[in-house]
């Protein structure tokens, strides 16, 4: 067998088990059944929404089976076969790719929230009582100070993490050369690269490193568990956007669309709210305890993920690519 066909095989495998291992909830004897598909960081919420839309007319009868992890190969598992309906992605790219593959409508973003499920922004979480007195982008690059950010080669949030970064160089007024070194001197303070960014929390909660840099979501929801952390919200940081689309066709497909627009619903968005995401509609209660950063961002701003994914992040002449390979990080997808 083909090095490449047997490694296609194996992710298919371990993406299969993946899904099996992460259960399923059911809310009856109806038939439908929706298979989810999702980025690590919202496992929790997905909690507490399947319940709640089952327990309304469009979700009664209708099962789950869910499968959560690194954005980039969850979107690489659907794309080599795994069953999906329902998809959240931290990258919309990773969205695009299973439109390319023809599983996904070519207008799948064409809608009111543009194809997004939740908003959140790139924060700093640090040890309670910020112990390194950390306030900015500026103090992650100080010598000394042990950053955790998962690997972008496998996590959408480590490549908003990044984007953030460089961007409020720019917002800063620094040229994109100055802002492409600060790169380089943040990711000689990175200690450690998780595969997702559930994962680098886990080892920063863990003990490990001084600062994390992470979705909002996952450090409010974290400290409302007790956990004993703060977070910053730098001046300038990135506005991050995570997709949701459906998949197929028939009955599955109709619940799937169902889910999702129950998810969009004032209703969902505060669900959505309640756990720390900011909402992509207006008039969810809970909204406005969310501040917006001065100089809040986004990627189109830095010329969308088209240019930034071939600029930073391509496999020979990416800008982190470069970064990563020369500190000996793995780059592989």
């Amino acid at each position: 067998m083909p090095k490449r066909t047997a490694a296609i095989a194996l992710s298919l495998l371990a993406a299969t088990l993946g899904l099996a291992a992460c259960g399923s909830s059911s809310g009856g004897g109806g038939g439908k059944h929706i298979a989810l598909v999702a980025y690590s960081t919202p496992q929790s919420v997905f909690e507490k929404l399947i319940p709640a839309f089952e327990a309304t007319s469009e979700g009664k009868g209708v099962s789950f089976s869910q499968s959560f992890g690194p954005s980039g190969e969850q979107s690489r598992s659907v794309a080599n076969g795994l069953h999906a309906d329902v998809v959240n992605f931290s990258l919309e790219p990773d969205v695009e790719r299973l439109a390319k593959a023809g599983l996904v409508s070519p207008t799948w973003n064409q809608n009111a929230t543009h194809g997004f499920l939740t908003n959140s922004v790139a924060v700093i979480i640090v040890r309670k009582g910020n112990p390194k007195r950390i306030t900015g982008w500026s103090d992650l690059v100080k010598p000394g100070v042990q950053v955790l950010t998962p690997n972008p080669f496998t996590s959408g949030g480590a490549r908003w993490n990044v984007m953030a970064a460089y961007g409020a160089q720019l917002k800063e007024g620094k040229s994109p050369a100055q802002a492409q070194a600060y790169l380089t001197a943040l990711f000689h303070n990175v200690v450690s690269q998780d595969s997702s960014a559930r994962n680098s929390l886990q080892t920063f909660l863990a003990g490990r490193g001084d600062a994390l840099i992470d979705y909002e979501d996952e450090a409010i929801s974290d400290q409302k568990k007790g956990a004993a952390i703060e977070y910053v919200i730098p001046k300038d940081t990135i506005l991050i956007q995570n997709p949701v689309a459906v998949l197929g066709k028939g009955s599955s497909a109709e619940a799937a669309k169902s889910f999702v627009d129950y998810m969009l619903s004032p209703a969902g968005q505060a669900i959505w709210a309640a756990k720390g995401y900011r909402p992509v509609i207006s008039g969810v209660p809970g909204a406005s305890k969310f501040p917006t950063p001065p100089g809040l961002f986004t990627i189109d701003s830095l010329g969308g993920w088209k240019a930034v994914t071939k600029q930073f992040f391509e496999p020979e002449t990416g800008i982190v690519t470069k970064i990563e390979q020369s500190l000996g990080v793995s780059t592989a997808k």
